[in-house]
């Protein structure tokens, strides 16, 4: 009997967490729908604010507001609430798809709308769902888990094709090197897998990435 108990218990736990799970997608699909297009961007929360990476991060948040696009962020700190400072700034929607890893976190207090998730895998979805472009600036594990999980989707088109833009060459050039050599050069993936990838170390030139990539969808769509 002891055991039967148990497993209707964790049956029961199971079903209101697959509720949970349910209500933040329907959640972040009514209110993020609102705010397209939108640019999501990436990068390092422990980048502090003399460090040139969180002004570029800064400047490009307010050139993707500048030219009308929402900018998406995790909501934490570093790299992120340099963007959606840059946003906020230029009076542009700044958006901050906050999960809390522990009890002390907070959103960063450059948003103009700030949504909690409980799961990483529901965050990941909206933050990817109404995307226009990616922009990857200089990170760590969870930066790298998004540039592959995209590059992913894209290859096994999960997603339309986008632009997935690597703010700084000196970061980034070691990894394209080992993915050109190795990865591409033991042919676990085509040459056009990496097509997708913009290098760029200019803000502006990041904005008019987008720009120039966004235009061209409407276009498209028109004709």
């Amino acid at each position: 009997m002891r055991r039967t108990y148990e497993i209707n218990e964790l049956a029961k736990e199971e079903s209101w967490r697959m509720f949970r799970i349910m209500g933040e997608f329907v959640d972040g699909f009514d209110v993020l729908s609102q705010f397209q297009p939108a640019v999501t961007i990436y990068g390092s929360a422990r980048i502090k604010e003399d460090h040139l990476v969180y002004a570029q991060a800064r400047e490009i948040g307010g050139g993707l507001a500048r030219a009308g696009f929402s900018v998406f962020t995790g909501g934490g700190p570093g790299v992120m609430a340099a963007a959606n400072q840059g946003a906020k700034e230029e009076r542009g929607n700044s958006i901050g798809l906050f999960i809390r890893l522990n009890s002390q976190e907070t959103p960063n207090p450059f948003t103009t709308l700030s949504l909690s998730f409980r799961y990483f895998f529901v965050r990941k979805v909206m933050l990817v769902r109404y995307a226009t472009a990616f922009i990857l600036m200089p990170g760590g594990l969870g930066t790298m888990d998004e540039l592959f999980e995209t590059l992913t989707l894209i290859q096994t088109q999960r997603i339309r094709p986008f632009p997935v833009i690597l703010f700084g060459s000196q970061y980034w050039n070691g990894l394209l090197e080992w993915m050109r050599k190795d990865m591409i050069g033991d042919r676990f993936i085509k040459p056009e897998d990496l097509k997708r990838l913009v290098i760029t170390d200019d803000p502006a030139e990041t904005v008019a990435v987008v720009e120039r990539w966004y235009r061209k969808g409407h276009r498209k769509a028109r004709s």
